[in-house]
């Protein structure tokens, strides 16, 4: 199964039961929104969710395209991305969590392949503002799937600070070695698949929790890791989303030795994947906001191939074209390459005259290579060098 079929799958099994298929939007949220980016189909939604009526109806499927960087740090294993795509559903004041948990099981398992008894569930076990989600826990039972009940931090979905909130229930599936060990909350090779959420909630913005006049379902998967896990891949780079990053950079930079190892490709693969979508959005680099989260990606990738050598003949430059307009085309976007090349291009000056000011600034202010905690904050807020950077830099001097 590739990207397009699953897709396919997934939009049309929704449609058989009465769903509408809707577009998806930018990573961009409209002015006014406090979120940098969409970090989750709902975020478009949310005006319907709170009970404005759809003009498709109460029954939603699609696919939207995501980025978070709250898993930056874990970006090189096997699962976690910066920039995916959503699968997702949504009842808007229709049917309710159980029969939402009843379609997803079927789908995964008779539409999908995966085997019952490699999947767990988890739902929400309560806190001092609301009850254990005994439904959603008694609904998994009966399906025949184990389920357990975990806190706030793990089962419990909001789109921010403020706004509609409520339980969520999640689909583990088990990608380990050997027989299912453990459970969701004790061992990582649960992998985190579907989320479940039942919306009854408003998050006011003074902290206070009032029921929703309308209660809604939404659900989120993401395309990558189920590609992963419906062909049996060891990783999401390893599915047609992202296999031809990985067949194409080892041939433009040296990313397969052993000093940098599989962690290497994967965060280049990523972050310019994900520079490239968000680039398609029309977001350029900059100090601030969307503009920076731009700019750290790029200048890990160029901390990756550099290794803190600003006379590094490696290049922007050589990413293949044909990657860019394949990661246009699987995100819904009409970006040109050349237009991408120009972004990078300057981003990479621009760091490449950082690096060689910072050696020498830390050269001349630090040669004991020992820093504290205000150097840090001093070299940042004076010079602009962030905290990876420094860090690269007196990683070099070291070695030299």
């Amino acid at each position: 199964m590739n990207t397009t079929e699953a897709i396919s799958t997934f939009v049309e099994f929704f449609e058989r039961r009465g769903h509408r298929a809707i577009e998806g939007s930018s990573l961009v949220p409209p002015p006014g929104d406090p979120v940098l980016f969409t970090t989750s189909g709902m975020h478009p939604l949310t005006p319907y969710l709170l009970g404005r009526p759809h003009p498709l109806g109460r029954r939603l499927t699609g696919v939207q395209r995501c980025l978070r960087t709250t898993d930056l740090a874990e970006v090189g294993d096997r699962t976690h991305l910066t920039a995916f795509q959503m699968l997702g559903t949504w009842s808007l004041g229709d049917y309710d969590g159980p029969q939402s948990q009843q379609f997803g099981l079927e789908l995964l398992c008779d539409h999908f392949g995966l085997r019952p008894e490699l999947l767990y569930a988890t739902a929400f076990g309560g806190n001092t503002e609301v009850g254990p989600d005994t439904t959603a826990a008694e609904t998994w039972t009966s399906l025949g799937l184990p389920v357990e009940l975990l806190g706030a931090e793990h089962n419990w979905w909001s789109n921010g600070p403020a706004g509609p909130c409520g339980p969520d229930s999640e689909i583990f599936v088990w990608i380990g070695a050997g027989p299912p060990e453990g459970s969701p909350g004790t061992d990582e090779r649960w992998l985190e698949l579907w989320n479940h959420v039942t919306l009854r909630y408003e998050r006011h913005a003074d902290g206070s929790l009032a029921p929703l006049s309308q209660q809604s379902v939404d659900t989120g998967m993401g395309l990558e890791r189920l590609l992963m896990v419906a062909t049996g891949a060891s990783s999401v780079f390893e599915t047609d989303a992202l296999a031809s990053w990985l067949s194409a950079l080892p041939a433009v930079w040296p990313l397969r030795d052993e000093r940098d190892g599989p962690a290497a490709l994967r965060v280049v693969t990523d972050h310019l994947r994900s520079s490239v979508v968000v680039i398609g959005d029309g977001v350029r680099p900059s100090n601030t906001g969307r503009g920076y989260v731009l700019r750290r990606l790029l200048r890990r990738v160029l901390t990756e191939l550099w290794r803190g050598d600003p006379g590094s003949p490696l290049t922007l430059a050589d990413l293949p074209p044909e990657l860019v307009r394949d990661t246009a085309d699987r995100f819904g976007q009409v970006t040109e390459p050349a237009a991408v090349r120009s972004v990078l291009l300057v981003e990479e000056r621009r760091y490449r005259q950082l690096l060689t000011r910072g050696q020498s600034l830390l050269a001349r202010l630090y040669p004991s290579g020992s820093l504290t905690e205000a150097d840090y904050r001093y070299l940042h807020e004076t010079h602009g060098l962030p905290r990876e950077l420094v860090c690269d830099v007196l990683g070099r001097m070291r070695a030299g």
